[in-house]
C-alpha cells in the first residue's frame, strides 16, 4: 500500500537531530517558556518576514486567541461580522464563534478553492470588520486582491495559514501579509511536531504583547493577571523539535513540488479534475487534492490497486450538526467541492517510482 503519509519515513530523516533536541530539553530541567520557546519564535517569526512569532499550544488557538486579542484592543466587538471561506476546515469558523463574532460564509474560487476576493466584496455589510483568508490545501489566497480590499474598507486581515508553511507570493511568505497569521503545527502538516502545536505571526507590538498574555493565563508576570487568559503555551519539547524540522522545511517542499509537478503532467483521466495552480512559489502542496463526480468509486479503484487516499473535507461547516442553527443556508458551489474532492499521495515520504504508480493507477480508472 502507498501510504497517503509517512511520518515515520519523514521523521527518520532527521531522527539522531529529534533525539539531541530532546535530550536537550529533558537535561536543561526547564519545560515552559524557556530558550527553545524564544529560539523558536524567533527562527519561524525570521523565515516568515514577521517581526513576531508567539507559540501556542494548536493551530485553532492560534486564530482564536488572535481574534480574542483584538477584542482586547478594542478593533473587534461581540457581534462584528468575519468573512471566511464556505468550504475551509471548521476550526477556521470555530475561532470566530468562539469569540461571540458572526462568521459570514462566502462561496470559494472554483478554481483555487480560496476566498473569492470579488466575493468577499459582494459580501460586505456594515457591519464586517475582518477578513480571515484560509490557505487551503498549501495554496495561498489572493493576498495582494484581499489586502486592497481589507485596507480600502479598513478591516483587519487574518491569515489561517494551518496548511501553508512557505508558500509566498512576490517573496512575502504565507504569516507576512495579514495584520496576523495563525499557523498550526500538528503532525501531519508541511512542518509538524510531534505533538499538538501552533503560532502566530505579525507585525503588531502591541497585538504580539497581549498575546503573549492571553496564552498564559492573562499574564506576563506570575500572579499578575491582566486578562482573562488561557493556558495555550507552546512547550519546550515541542519547540525543539521545531527548530529541527524547520530546517528541513524548504527541501521537503522542493519534493512536494515535483511530486505535484509529476502528477499535474502524467494524470490524464477526463473524470478526474487536476488542482489549479496560479504560481508555483504560491502552493506548497500541502494536499495534492483532485475532483470527481465519481469519488466513492474512484477511491475504492486506488484502494484496490493499493494507493491509499484521504477526503478532505467530507462536509462543510455549515452542514454540521454543531452549526444546526444555520438551517437551511445552500452554498452550492461548497457542497459540490465537498462531495467530489479527493487527496492522492502527497509528502517527501513519496519515491518516485511511488508517484509514477499512483499516475498509472488513477489513469487506469
Amino acid at each position: 500500500m502507498i501510504s497517503f503519509l509517512d511520518l515515520q519515513g519523514i521523521n527518520a530523516g532527521c531522527r539522531d537531530e529529534l533525539l539531541e533536541a530532546c535530550c536537550r530539553v529533558i537535561d536543561s530541567g526547564w519545560y515552559i517558556q524557556g530558550h527553545e520557546l524564544i529560539a523558536f519564535e524567533q527562527e519561524f517569526a525570521a523565515y516568515c518576514g514577521s517581526r513576531h512569532c508567539i507559540g501556542v499550544a494548536n493551530g485553532l488557538d492560534a486564530l482564536t486567541l488572535t481574534l480574542r486579542a483584538w477584542k482586547e484592543m478594542g478593533r473587534l466587538r461581540e457581534g462584528d461580522e468575519v468573512l471566511v471561506p464556505a468550504n475551509t476546515y471548521i476550526a477556521s469558523i470555530l475561532a470566530i464563534t468562539e469569540n461571540r463574532l458572526v462568521p459570514v460564509l462566502v462561496e470559494p474560487d472554483e478554481h483555487s478553492y480560496n476566498l473569492c476576493p470579488e466575493k468577499a466584496r459582494a459580501a460586505l455589510t456594515g457591519r464586517t470588520r475582518a477578513i480571515l483568508a484560509v490557505h487551503l490545501y498549501g495554496q495561498l489566497a489572493d493576498m495582494p486582491a484581499l489586502s486592497a480590499l481589507a485596507d480600502t474598507h479598513n478591516l483587519l486581515l487574518l491569515e489561517d495559514a494551518a496548511q501553508a508553511h512557505g508558500a509566498s507570493i512576490d517573496g512575502c511568505k504565507a504569516g507576512s501579509w495579514g495584520d496576523a497569521a495563525g499557523f498550526s503545527f500538528y503532525p501531519g502538516k508541511n512542518l509538524g511536531a510531534l505533538g499538538d502545536a501552533g503560532a502566530i505571526t505579525t507585525d503588531d507590538d502591541e497585538l504580539a504583547n497581549i498575546l503573549r498574555a492571553l496564552r498564559n493565563y492573562g499574564s506576563h508576570e506570575k500572579y499578575r493577571n491582566l486578562y482573562q487568559g488561557v493556558n495555550s503555551r507552546l512547550d519546550e519539547m515541542q519547540a525543539a523539535l521545531l527548530r529541527v524540522k524547520l530546517r528541513y522545511l524548504d527541501v521537503q517542499t522542493a519534493l512536494r513540488r515535483e511530486h505535484a509537478r509529476k502528477y499535474l503532467e502524467g494524470i490524464r483521466h477526463p473524470d478526474v479534475q487536476l488542482p489549479h495552480l496560479v504560481r508555483e512559489d504560491q502552493h506548497v502542496w500541502h494536499l495534492f487534492v483532485v475532483r470527481s463526480g465519481q469519488r466513492a468509486a474512484l477511491q475504492r479503484h486506488l484502494t484496490e490497486h493499493g494507493v491509499q487516499t484521504l477526503i478532505h473535507y467530507p462536509v462543510p461547516p455549515h452542514q454540521q450538526p454543531a452549526y444546526a442553527g444555520w438551517g437551511a443556508c445552500s452554498f452550492p458551489l461548497t457542497e459540490r467541492i465537498h462531495d467530489e474532492v479527493l487527496s492522492l499521495p502527497m509528502g517527501p515520504h513519496l519515491s518516485a517510482d511511488q508517484v509514477d504508480t499512483v499516475i498509472r493507477v488513477t489513469n487506469a480508472f
